[in-house]
């Protein structure tokens, strides 16, 4: 079993600063030339690019192995079990008929021009109170449908759907980023709250519908079939199957279109329940569509405001903490699913239990590769590269504004962690936000969340996390999330340079 470990209080390596910065760099040229030249892919890819960090920074090779699982523990348990039951709810809303039934209304009442615009202000809302990878594998369905249903091109859509998500997540509390630099600051939360959305609106929307109308003539997207959810139609399910078309199961039997739906049918190629079922099917109304997709954002809205607002040891706040917890809320989502938009709607426990299964293998690639990214980063972490960047900034002398967003940039750039960003920064200008007035430390705190968004690459596993999600190439990543997020960082410090003046 693998012990999943904290960044260790000190590096792994004596190396000095040069040795680390060039470890630094090497890793991450041998991730991009593996996977853009040698055509790896990229789970390998990550992990031979941890491997060249490690030697080059002069680690021992027992701990670069530990630091990188330690990393992919940590990002498995709390990234992939989200990604999971994601997946599965997406998986009971497309297989129902839910999904089609939320697209139609979108599609209904808001005109193609307006759709980024819809899908920035959707992903904002519910990014309130969500992690951005919970956020991402709820949306993604959604995003993929309308923008099948409607011939829009992905990125238009996509791109301002995770711009509401990481503009929400960097700079608005309750996420964790900016509640860490309030609690470091000293600053006030409920300022910091409201100056933050004050700075969040006009940054969704440059970075999200501004820029995806511009980065999707250049960036052609298109949804990876696999991930694409589609409904199985009646007419399919009842199709012959022709010769060699099928797989064998374990008993050495053909199995069938019919058996994967219907498993354990007693007549060859039909489905047990075929008559009854087939008549009583119906599709799910459009609220339990939509209660499905809200009721984890609900309980962990309902945790986010008993955290501000309720004592940690009365009955109600531990309540709410447990149900608002990301993996519970979610868990509940698909329960929810199964018996609304399952049972009700007329499928069979059997067939039930196929849609969450059959959402699961198309998403196996995905956590391997957003698994590696984070142990890729945690080696990173581990020997001492964020450090090095947050030495360096400690003597210069620059405003605390510019200073917080430096810092929180050169850490993010180097390690790609937004949450190890945000702590390093908050506690390397924490002594200076005791000269400020209260507005300017809770600005602070934005500025450095902002820093700590800025240019997702390699080292990132929500890079990995998009690029799989939307099927893109590593240079397509870069040009659009990539650059979104910068854009995001840049906008947003600037937004709170423009606070600064008038506070």
């Amino acid at each position: 079993m693998v012990t999943l470990l904290a960044a260790p209080a000190e590096p792994l390596t004596n190396a000095g600063d040069t040795q680390l910065v060039l470890a630094a760099l090497l890793g991450i040229a041998a991730v991009v030339v593996l996977i853009a030249w040698g055509k790896v892919h990229p789970f390998l890819a990550l992990i031979l690019g941890a491997a060249v960090l490690g030697v080059v920074a002069a680690v021992p090779v027992d701990k670069i192995v530990t630091s990188f699982s330690g990393g992919v523990g940590s990002t498995v348990g709390g990234v992939g079990l989200l990604i999971a039951l994601g997946a599965m709810i997406g998986g009971l809303l497309a297989e129902s008929g839910g999904a089609d039934g939320i697209v139609e209304r979108v599609v209904g009442r808001v005109s193609g021009t307006a759709l980024p615009w819809a899908m920035a202000g959707v992903a904002a809302l519910i990014g309130l109170p969500l992690f951005f990878e919970v956020g991402v594998v709820l949306l993604v369905p959604i995003v993929l449908l309308v923008s099948l249903r409607v011939n829009v091109p992905l990125i238009k859509i996509g791109i301002p759907a995770l711009a509401g998500l990481s503009v929400l997540h960097g700079l608005v509390p309750p996420h964790p980023g900016p509640l860490v630099a309030i609690d470091a600051l000293g600053a006030n939360l409920g300022q910091t709250l409201a100056l933050g959305l004050l700075v969040a609106i006009p940054t969704v929307i440059i970075a999200g519908p501004v820029f995806g109308n511009f980065i999707a003539r250049y960036v052609p997207a298109t949804a990876p079939a696999a991930l694409l959810p589609t409904r199985r139609d009646a007419a399919d399910d009842r199709s012959p199957t022709r010769p060699g078309d099928g797989r064998l199961d374990a008993d050495g039997d053909l199995v069938t279109d019919d058996d994967l739906v219907n498993p354990g049918t007693g007549r060859p190629g039909g489905a047990i329940d075929e008559p009854a079922g087939r008549r009583s099917r119906r599709s799910p109304a459009l609220w339990a569509a939509v209660v499905t997709v809200l009721l984890p954002v609900v309980l962990m809205l309902l945790r986010a405001i008993g955290e501000l607002t309720l004592d940690e040891d009365t009955a109600g706040r531990k309540a709410l903490d447990i149900v608002g917890t990301p993996i519970i809320a979610l868990l509940a989502g698909v329960i929810f699913a199964m018996i609304f938009l399952g049972y009700r709607s007329g499928f069979s426990r059997t067939q039930v239990s196929g849609f969450l299964g059959g959402s699961l293998p198309p998403i196996a690639g995905i956590l391997l590769i957003v698994a590696a990214g984070g142990g890729f980063k945690q080696v990173l972490v581990d020997a001492g590269v964020g450090d090095l960047v947050a030495d360096a900034a400690e003597g210069a002398n620059l405003s605390p504004l510019l200073l917080g967003w430096l810092v929180a940039v050169g850490i993010r750039v180097a390690t790609g962690s937004a949450t190890v960003a945000t702590i390093t920064a908050a506690g390397i200008v924490a002594p200076l936000a005791s000269t400020l007035a209260g507005p300017e430390v809770a600005l602070l705190a934005l500025a450095i969340g902002c820093g700590s968004l800025f240019f997702s690459h390699v080292n990132d596993a929500g890079f990995w996390l998009v690029k799989e999600y939307f099927g893109l190439t590593v240079g397509q990543t870069i040009k659009s999330w990539s650059v979104m997020e910068t854009i995001i960082s840049v906008v947003g410090f600037l937004g709170v340079l423009l606070l600064d003046v008038f506070i």
